[in-house]
C-alpha cells in the first residue's frame, strides 16, 4: 500500500502548479492533504476511483485537511472530539479494516512562540487521541506536524533554537509522541541521512540551497514495524513550500 501526504499550502494554487500531474503519476492508495485553505464547495476535483473527505476550517482560506482513498473507509471522523481544537479543520480519521489513518495539520507555534501555550495543549490532547485509537487497532499518522525533531532535521539548527518548530518544548512533544508507541518511519529507514527536508521558506533562495526543515511525517504504531517497506521524500515535486512525503507498507 502506498500512502502520500502533502501540505499543499492552498490547494487551488497548487492545482495550478502541477498537483494533478503528481497525483495521477504517483497513483497512491491513500492521498492526504494539509493546509487546503478552502471550503469543499470552492473546488471540484475529478478523482475517479477515489473517495473524498474534507475537513475545512470555520475561518475561510485557512488551514484544512483532506483525504482521498481508493478503498472506502469503514468510518470517517473529523477533529478529535474537543471543541477547542475542532474549528480549524486539522484532523481527519479514516477507519479501515486493519488500521486507523489519522491525517493531521498541527498548529504552528507562530513567530515569537505566540501560540506555544495552545500548541502544548493541542499536543497533549492529540497524543491522547492517537493513543486511544491505537488501543483499538494500529494507527498510521501523517501530516505536517510543524516540528523538526532533531538537529539532523533542519539545515541550520543552531540559529533556529527557540524558533517556532524547533523550540525545546515542541521537540519534547514529538519525543513524547514517539515514546507513546509510535515510529518516525523516515528515520526508521534513514536514521543518519542529512539534507532530507520537506519544507523550505520562500525567502533567501532556501529551496535552491536546500536550507530546509523536515516537518512532515508518517508515524505508525510500533506493532506495524514489520509491515513497513519504505519511506520517502519527493523533494523534486514543487507546487507548495512543502513537498510530498510517502510511506509504503504491507497491511
Amino acid at each position: 500500500m502506498k500512502l502520500i501526504s502533502w501540505n499543499v499550502n492552498g490547494l487551488r494554487a497548487c492545482v495550478g502548479k502541477g498537483f494533478m500531474e503528481f497525483f495521477n503519476d504517483i497513483d497512491a492508495d491513500i492521498f492526504c492533504l494539509q493546509e487546503t485553505k478552502l471550503q469543499p464547495d470552492q473546488i471540484s476535483l475529478d478523482l475517479p476511483g477515489y473517495h473524498q473527505f474534507w475537513n475545512s476550517a470555520v475561518k475561510k482560506g485557512y488551514s484544512g485537511t483532506a483525504v482521498f482513498s481508493k478503498t472506502e473507509p469503514i468510518s470517517v471522523t473529523y477533529g478529535i472530539g474537543i471543541p477547542e481544537h475542532d474549528t480549524e479543520g486539522r484532523v481527519i480519521t479514516a477507519e479501515f479494516e486493519k488500521f486507523y489513518l489519522i491525517n493531521v495539520y498541527t498548529p504552528n507555534a507562530q513567530r515569537g512562540l505566540a501560540r506555544l501555550d495552545y500548541r502544548m495543549k493541542w499536543e497533549e490532547d492529540f497524543r491522547t487521541y492517537c493513543v486511544n485509537c491505537a488501543k483499538v487497532k494500529p494507527v498510521i499518522i501523517c501530516g505536517d506536524m510543524n516540528v523538526a525533531h532533531n538537529e539532523i532535521d533542519l539545515k541550520n539548527p543552531k540559529s533556529n533554537v527557540g524558533n517556532a518548530g524547533f523550540s525545546p518544548e515542541e521537540r519534547e512533544q514529538m519525543t513524547n509522541m514517539l515514546n507513546a508507541g509510535f515510529i518516525d518511519t523516515f528515520r526508521h529507514f534513514y536514521p543518519t541521512l542529512t539534507g532530507a527536508y520537506t519544507w523550505w521558506s520562500y525567502m533567501y533562495n532556501a529551496r535552491a540551497n536546500n536550507a530546509g526543515w523536515r516537518i512532515d511525517y508518517f508515524l505508525t504504531s510500533r506493532d506495524l514495524k514489520d509491515n513497513l517497506v519504505d519511506a520517502g521524500i519527493h523533494q523534486n515535486i514543487f507546487g507548495s513550500d512543502h513537498c510530498p512525503v510517502e510511506l509504503e507498507i504491507n497491511i
